[in-house]
């Protein structure tokens, strides 16, 4: 069950309605977004139904859920929603109006590889620059990433060049430190159900991109979501970056499914990561006009000045010809399906 607070209510009012539930045993998580507060209530439903919470003050609808996951679900947030990533006049929206372009490195090798590689990025049409610090590898012996090193790098080019910033974070001890240095916190697929991490992330208060596991069933990774939602963060952009199976053509088998199902399914925006799920750079725009076609919100891309030197991901990184391709895909189809290219504060919060 979901209480939906009035876009008037007061702190007052969510503290008596968590009052009253808990009054009956039950447990409330309360979720503040941008426009209004949501309640997900946890425990005995026909208890719930005898509390008369439709007739609190501050309280506009109360919905029974029937899907596991209450906060994310659209059975009590029928509009799709829009999240914001960046600060004043560099706000970017990820949502149903616009389609954003997400670039950048794969790894932070150096301030000059990183301010090239966003340079090109941004030339290209992406309003958000991705770079990682921190990188968790399949091989212990394989780079790691610079770090909190690494973090300075990343938030000193999408500073110099007005790019908001999102990086991943792989253990909860750092989430704070990401939040400091990063406009977004990303969820890679290795921690997709890391659920420490996931409510950490969320305690941030900062966006969080939610990739989804490489085995995970679509509901498992909506759960994975409500795990940030229920810390009280709804801003959460969702990432279809290929699944693990039997197919070894590609580096994973891209569900673009995924898409039209998870938006049925949840208000939260989705985007698609080709790069990972192709492994391939030659892959990489074909899947991306798949996405745009298919109604993602976004597509997050590897760029590298020097894919052959690069220490993560090379072969998969866009230079040159595919760059420029994906710019031409990025500019041009959005619009063919009612999208226009997002740009910082093109469209009204």
């Amino acid at each position: 069950m979901v209480v939906v607070m009035a876009p008037n209510a007061t702190a007052e009012d969510v503290a008596r309605v968590v009052e009253r539930v808990e009054s009956a045993g039950g447990k409330a998580n309360v979720s503040q977004g941008v426009s209004r507060t949501i309640i997900g209530l946890v425990g005995d439903i026909d208890a719930f139904h005898g509390l008369n919470l439709r007739a609190l003050a501050g309280v506009a609808d109360v919905h029974r859920i029937s899907d596991p996951y209450k906060l994310v679900s659209r059975q009590h947030h029928p509009d799709r929603s829009t999240v914001w990533v960046g600060q004043g006049a560099a706000r970017v929206p990820i949502g149903p109006a616009t389609f954003t372009l997400l670039a950048g490195p794969c790894a932070v090798e150096t301030p000059e590889q990183t301010l090239e590689a966003a340079t090109m990025a941004k030339a290209a049409g992406a309003t958000i620059l991705r770079g990682g610090a921190f990188k968790p590898r399949t091989s212990p012996y394989a780079f790691q990433g610079l770090g909190a090193d690494g973090l300075e790098i990343l938030a000193t080019v999408g500073a110099e060049l007005g790019l908001p910033v999102v990086t991943e974070v792989v253990d909860a001890r750092d989430a704070d430190l990401v939040a400091e240095h990063a406009d977004m916190l990303q969820i890679g697929t290795r921690n997709a159900q890391n659920f420490g991490l996931l409510q950490a992330a969320g305690d941030t208060g900062k966006p969080v991109l939610l990739k989804r596991g490489f085995s995970s069933t679509i509901e498992e990774w909506l759960l994975a979501a409500e795990y940030i939602a229920q810390r009280g963060n709804l801003d959460v952009v969702l990432c279809e970056r290929g699944i693990r199976t039997f197919e070894p053509a590609t580096r994973n088998t891209l569900d673009i499914a995924a898409v039209p199902v998870v938006q049925a399914a949840s208000h939260l925006p989705i985007i698609v990561d080709p790069s990972h799920a192709a492994g391939r750079k030659d892959l990489v725009v074909p899947l991306s006009r798949a996405a745009i076609a298919v109604g993602a919100d976004g597509v997050i891309v590897d760029v590298h000045p020097h894919p052959e030197t690069a220490l993560c991901d090379g072969p998969q990184a866009l230079l040159g010809t595919e760059l420029r391709a994906l710019a031409q895909a990025a500019r041009q189809l959005p619009p063919l399906v009612g999208r226009m290219p997002a740009a910082a504060g093109n469209v009204t919060n």
